[in-house]
């Protein structure tokens, strides 16, 4: 639509209140006012409400329809100023990116070292809102980023992140972010605390080296498959009810079920795909309500661990090839796709997904994620994704839920 020659802004400002929007349209309606935009915002229960009409007429001081606005906004107990807004666009073009900030806290100082930089390129900022209070602080930004200045934004976002302390996520924004369709999970130390492989080895009194061993892998020093036989091996001779023992034993990370719930209320495909074991990973995917599970199998003899694996190994490769899998059975597309892990294990998979988040993860992990979260909570996933967590907890309500808050401690 092309903007009328004319235009006047009507900004009503005040405590949020039910019947504002309904007296101030009234007026507009009785002088047949024609609509262009309406923008509104709530903040702590103060209310920011624009509205764009082509010009009625006379607008000037003590003209009708200035008196007329005045008196049904003022008898609401708000304020509004009417101003002239000729030549400005009617409606923005769409914003071309999304930025998402998560602290605790997100101080003043940090969200305006962003602002700054951001500034610094050309990107203007369109729109903000919050998206979570709890357990994290999270704002959105919709912006627009001068052609050619993407890669920009992107390394000085990480700069802004590593030196202010907080999370700091871009996106394209448009269809692409809202079209994401699959979402696949590492398994320890991302949907779950800990790692498997150390449980298990506690029971063999090998806890230590395998820890050791594991920690070198996940920092990418070592070859993962042959680590994941030499951990293995130290298994040898334990009787197999141990493998039930530990998985009665694992502890979800903080919002995990909060993530897999969510997800799949919005019709996401949901799994998992793990350097550990089948054997343990299985009830956790039953209970969950998983779709997909990908994982290496113990050998199981007489009994008792042999201290092997069966099977094609699930390693770093292993990993990449199960979303792709995973994908293909859901008739999802690859760019619809989401990873999230923490360890060098899982740099193929997270560059084969259409968005690769690194959850509290290895550098080498940072290094090639899309986006990197820092606190432990697994549910700020969900917040790069657009939902808020208002509308996470409306639907739990909804449900007759009320563990959003529980499940996660505070600080």
């Amino acid at each position: 639509m092309t903007a009328p020659d004319a235009m006047v802004l009507i900004t009503v400002t005040g405590v949020d209140r039910p019947g504002v929007t309904s007296a101030l349209f009234a007026v507009l309606s009785a002088y047949n006012a024609e609509l262009l935009n309406v923008e509104q915002v709530v903040i702590n229960g103060q209310l920011t409400l624009g509205v764009l009409v082509a010009d009625p007429g006379a607008t000037g001081p003590g003209s009708p329809f200035r008196t007329g606005v005045e008196a049904a906004v003022h008898g609401v107990g708000l304020n509004v100023t009417i101003e002239r807004n000729d030549g400005i666009p009617v409606v923005r073009q769409t914003s071309t990116h999304s930025i998402v900030v998560l602290g605790r806290p997100i101080t003043a100082g940090a969200f305006g070292v962003l602002a700054q930089e951001v500034a610094l390129l050309g990107v203007n900022i369109d729109t903000i809102r919050g998206v979570s209070d709890y357990p994290v602080t999270g704002l959105e930004l919709r912006v627009t980023v001068p052609a050619g200045a993407d890669t920009a934004l992107r390394e000085m976002l990480a700069q802004v992140s590593r030196a202010q302390g907080v999370d700091v996520a871009v996106e394209d924004y448009g269809l692409s972010r809202r079209a994401k369709r699959l979402v696949v999970f590492d398994v320890d130390s991302t949907l779950i605390q800990g790692e498997v492989i150390e449980m298990l080895a506690a029971r063999a009194g090998a806890e230590e080296k395998v820890a050791a061993v594991t920690e070198a892998a996940m920092r990418g020093e070592l070859d993962f498959a042959e680590s994941l036989r030499e951990r293995v091996a130290t298994l040898a001779g334990l009787p197999a009810s141990v493998v039930e023992d530990v998985a009665d034993e694992i502890e979800l990370t903080p919002g995990a079920r909060t993530t897999v719930r969510t997800l799949q209320r919005l019709g996401y495909h949901c799994g998992v795909v793990s350097g550990g074991f089948r054997q343990v990973i299985d009830p956790l995917a039953h209970e969950l309500g998983l779709d997909f599970v990908s994982a290496n199998v113990l050998e199981i003899v007489d009994g008792k661990l042999t201290g092997r694996v069966v099977g094609e190994i699930v390693d770093r490769p292993g990993k990449a090839k199960a979303l792709r899998k995973f994908a293909a059975e859901a008739g999802v597309p690859m760019g619809q796709t989401v990873a999230v892990g923490d360890g060098a294990n899982d740099i193929d998979m997270l560059s084969a997904a259409g968005l690769g988040v690194a959850f509290n993860a290895k550098p080498a992990l940072r290094e090639v994620a899309d986006a990197s979260l820092s606190h432990p909570y697994l549910d700020t996933v969900l917040f790069l994704l657009g939902v808020t967590r208002a509308e996470i907890e409306a639907a739990d309500l909804k449900d007759g839920l009320d563990l959003t808050r529980i499940e996660i401690p505070p600080a």
